[in-house]
């Protein structure tokens, strides 16, 4: 019988002695001591050793998710490219039936850009809020339980070990008092200021490049037609260029899309081509960051290009979670709605178009 994922065991072979947590019933972060919750700022107000201890924590989460892809979902590990042997290589997830014809849909998830890798929707919101509101793993369970096939992307994993000044800046405020500031030497706190610094390891590839790389050598070769995704955050621009680069095959494999407060630009990805501008209305909808409740529509004045509703809370990074329900109602919805289509097509056999000839 194979033994359950345990954070805990996963920590004790770190030698990182300042990492006492383990997740609580609920799937929340705590500490093992004193039940409370993360804190980043651990060594008052030592910046880099924070950071270093945020890291190291980060990628001992990092491979308790993994285990939870494979042991939980049981979901594999594909290695890419596949021509090569190579210790560089990337990776992404999948269940082992994904491509066939055996599932009502097969779901693609695109995260948002971070230090995070694949399975997670928010690396921050895993520490402060649990596992059932910052990993990909009630959403993929959900999926399964639909029958869908299920393929997770990895795009960050390009850039594992960054330095993400962005990402520090949110956790550092989040745990210190203004006047300690003070106390910051001035260079990290200049650091602060700067945008995010992303050095990509070598051999890597983009976003984009990993994400088309899974559509050509997989998801394009599915037996079925019904293809969905959920993109959130940076993912949405990686669909959209996803879509300007295989425009046909895209448009006649992919049947819906829910974007979760997406980072695309139509106008800059798509141009005027007016057979993707009427695609993305009729197959696209937006889960935006809104004070109004799930649903709820939420148009605003410079997006106009398909419907756009309320993901029910105003963190970006719970928004995944918190509209996951009505994602699948609309993948459900979508997914009726071709099939009545496609079954309205189909010829209708009639005594005389059955006679020999």
């Amino acid at each position: 019988m194979t033994q359950e994922p345990s954070f805990q065991t996963i920590v004790e072979q770190c030698d990182f002695l300042e990492l006492k947590y383990d997740f609580n019933d609920r799937g929340v972060l705590r500490h093992t001591e004193t039940q409370r919750p993360f804190v980043f700022n651990y060594y008052e107000d030592v910046f880099e050793k924070n950071i270093k201890r945020y890291q190291a924590l980060g990628h001992l989460l990092e491979q308790f998710i993994y285990e939870l892809l494979e042991k939980v979902c049981k979901l594999q590990k594909v290695h890419i490219p596949l021509d090569t042997d190579e210790e560089s290589r990337r990776f992404f997830f999948m269940n082992e039936s994904a491509l066939t014809n055996h599932h009502p849909a097969l779901l693609a998830l695109l995260q948002d850009h971070g230090v995070f890798q694949a399975g997670q929707w928010s690396q921050q919101a895993v520490l402060h809020h649990g596992l059932h509101q910052g990993s990909q793993i009630p959403c993929i369970q959900m999926a399964l339980q639909a029958h869908y096939g299920v393929i997770v992307a990895n795009p960050n994993d390009s850039f594992a070990g960054l330095k993400m000044e962005k990402e520090w800046e949110s956790l550092w405020a989040q745990n210190i008092e203004p006047s300690s500031l003070k106390t910051i030497e001035p260079d990290s706190f200049v650091s602060l200021q700067q945008p995010p610094q992303c050095v990509p390891e070598r051999h890597s590839i983009t976003p984009e490049e990993h994400v088309a790389y899974i559509w050509d050598h997989f998801i394009s070769k599915t037996e079925g037609q019904n293809v969905v995704f959920i993109a959130h955050g940076y993912g949405g621009l990686v669909f959209m260029d996803l879509l300007a680069r295989r425009k046909w095959e895209v448009m006649n494999k992919v049947c819906a899309v829910a974007l979760i407060d997406s980072e695309h630009h139509v106008g800059h990805q798509l141009g005027n081509d007016g057979q993707l501008l009427a695609w993305i209305k009729h197959h696209c909808r937006e889960w935006v960051t809104s004070p109004k409740p799930l649903d709820k529509p939420a148009t605003t004045v410079l997006r106009k290009d398909f419907p756009m509703v309320s993901a029910g809370t105003e963190e970006r990074n719970l928004a995944p979670s918190s509209s996951l329900q009505s994602v699948f109602k609309y993948f459900k919805k979508a997914l009726k709605a071709k099939a009545t289509i496609n079954f309205s097509r189909m010829p209708i056999a009639t005594r005389s178009s059955t006679k020999r000839k």
